[in-house]
């Protein structure tokens, strides 16, 4: 396969600190973006950049078209991996608790779009990472009304922007995970099992991101291992 140059959001640890090694190891160059850079500047890998951007900050995204500009001209695939979860019943959640949630998973992704997409080509491909919780008529959980309301805003974000986008591309697609083993399910639900490691899904995902333009636009794909 071509080598693909690939930004990964949320790349500190879980899933997105897989896809940086999974993808480093199959030849693209990937460009690591997280809060907390030192995860990933300590692998020491060739073919990866990286450093520290808070994608609610427009000082921090501005940085990206900057380093794509210098560096690589065009980008193949955006993976909006990102994510913010809070667990706490509706009545003790706060407007900050909703506030931090959009930021970073509704947002965020949005500012990230909107810097890459003027170096992305009709081929290039946006995968926005979602949840199942934010997919209507599917299982829901007390405790997630910011993090599912979110994540269900940007489902139909990447709707919209495949319309947009369809003559031109690139394509946008979202994928629905259900529960994976990552630390940012064990802080909201300590001592939940999930059936997938973060190594598994994110194998899973990176396999779609550089392919699934193919067949796909607009769509979102429900990625679950469990049921509901």
């Amino acid at each position: 396969m071509k080598k693909k140059n690939i930004i990964i959001t949320g790349t500190s640890r879980g899933i997105g600190y897989e896809l940086v090694s999974l993808c480093t190891d199959a030849g693209h160059n990937v460009l690591a973006l997280s809060r907390d850079a030192a995860p990933v500047s300590g692998l020491d890998i060739d073919n990866c950049a990286c450093f520290s951007c808070d994608i609610t900050d427009k000082r921090d995204v501005a940085k990206v078209s900057e380093f794509i500009k210098e560096k690589w001209n065009h980008v193949d695939v955006l993976i909006n991996n990102s994510g913010y979860l809070v667990n706490k019943p509706f009545s003790k959640l706060k407007m900050s608790d909703f506030q931090d949630s959009y930021e970073v998973n509704v947002f965020g992704a949005v500012a990230m779009t909107q810097v890459v997409l003027p170096f992305m080509k009709k081929s290039s491909h946006v995968v926005n990472i979602s949840s199942m919780g934010g997919v209507q008529g599917s299982a829901k959980f007390p405790g997630l009304a910011a993090y599912s309301s979110s994540k269900g805003a940007i489902i139909t974000l990447t709707e919209v922007l495949a319309e947009e986008y369809k003559e031109t591309g690139p394509s946008f697609n979202a994928l629905a995970l259900g529960a994976v083993q990552t630390e940012m399910l064990e802080e909201a639900f300590p001592g939940y099992k999930a059936p997938l490691s973060a190594k598994e899904m994110a194998s899973y995902i990176m396999d779609f991101s550089l392919t699934g333009q193919n067949y796909y636009n607009g769509k979102i794909l429900e990625v679950s291992a469990s049921t509901p």
